[in-house]
């Protein structure tokens, strides 16, 4: 009894005046079912995100085996800053998230127009699951169909380009193709599945504008061009926004499936740098500077992104 007439007053006390304890208490009592089915989410956050961010303070000391570690302050930047591996690192990092902007980002975007137009329901329903597919693959399993189709002695386009009259490209060991390979095979596995959110937003467009402008004797081009686009530049917006964040993220389980000893130097991105001095040489302060350094751009990066994206389209992450 006494728990519901502490219910009845937390309702019958204004919100404003109610005591802050009491109306956390309220909101538990009502809606713990809820915080119990969110707990292995905020665990999973808590444990894999949030405490890593205390332990990356190693980037600044020296670490031992037997503690305490020693503070060495910037002198792992240091290091960095005058290795040219690292330099090289992270132009590839940049060219390669760059034309992963350029070329991957828009891909969806128009996946999403093309699908809105299809009207057949089956039709609509098969191009989905077909483009939608690949997004359920690993890269392992992709990494495996490239080099198989991009094989010079039985792969698919080898066999097109010898119809053709032209010679077999190793496309797996050529280092000015291995950066087309990486944005190619991006576009494949994740152009349909990104298409989602787009086309919900597309179905969000009151259907009163295509009416409207149907009446005024727009056609389809019109329609996407005065209607669907400006509908969707709020998504688009954020979309891109928080892409600028993982701008020097160019995929480490990409590069690390398709990438060999001809191709690595031109594809060799900050995570696998990463990977390969913190687990396999045991440089794990290093390892943690260069990471903290990509963390810290990316942060700058969506800042900037969300500054200019409300500066121009008036719309952001917040």
């Amino acid at each position: 009894m006494t728990d519901q007439a502490d219910d009845a007053l937390l309702v019958a006390l204004p919100r404003k005046g109610r005591p802050l304890r009491r109306r956390l208490i309220g909101g538990l009592r009502r809606w713990w079912p809820f915080y119990v089915m969110l707990l292995p989410g905020l665990l999973y956050f808590v444990l894999y995100h949030y405490l890593p961010i205390w332990e990356a303070k190693i980037a600044f000391e020296q670490l031992r085996i037997i503690p305490p570690n020693i503070w060495v302050g910037l002198d792992h930047f240091q290091t960095l800053s005058t290795s040219p591996v690292f330099w090289q690192v992270l132009l590839n990092t940049l060219i390669i998230s760059a034309m992963k902007m350029a070329f991957v980002f828009p891909v969806p975007i128009v996946v999403a127009l093309l699908l809105n137009e299809v009207r057949a329901g089956g039709l609509r329903r098969f191009m989905q699951s077909v483009i939608y597919l690949p997004h359920f693959l690993s890269w392992v399993v992709i990494s495996g169909i490239v080099i198989a189709v991009l094989s010079p002695q039985d792969g698919a386009v080898n066999d097109l380009l010898a119809l053709v009259g032209m010679q077999p490209v190793a496309f797996m060991t050529d280092t000015g193709a291995i950066r087309w390979v990486l944005v190619f095979s991006e576009i494949w596995r994740c152009a349909g599945w990104d298409s989602l959110l787009y086309l919900a937003a597309i179905i969000a467009i009151d259907p009163q504008l295509y009416d409207a402008a149907q009446i005024d004797g727009a056609g389809r081009w019109q329609k996407i061009r005065h209607v669907t686009l400006p509908g969707i530049v709020p998504t688009i917006a954020t979309l891109f926004i928080l892409n600028m964040g993982l701008f020097l993220s160019a995929g480490f389980d990409q590069v690390f499936n398709l990438a060999n000893d001809v191709t690595l130097p031109k594809i060799d991105i900050i995570d696998t740098y990463v990977y390969r001095i913190g687990l396999q040489t045991g440089e794990y302060s290093l390892a943690t500077a260069a990471g903290l350094f990509k963390a810290v751009v990316g942060m700058a990066m969506i800042l900037t992104a969300h500054l200019v994206s409300k500066r121009l389209t008036g719309k952001g992450v917040w």
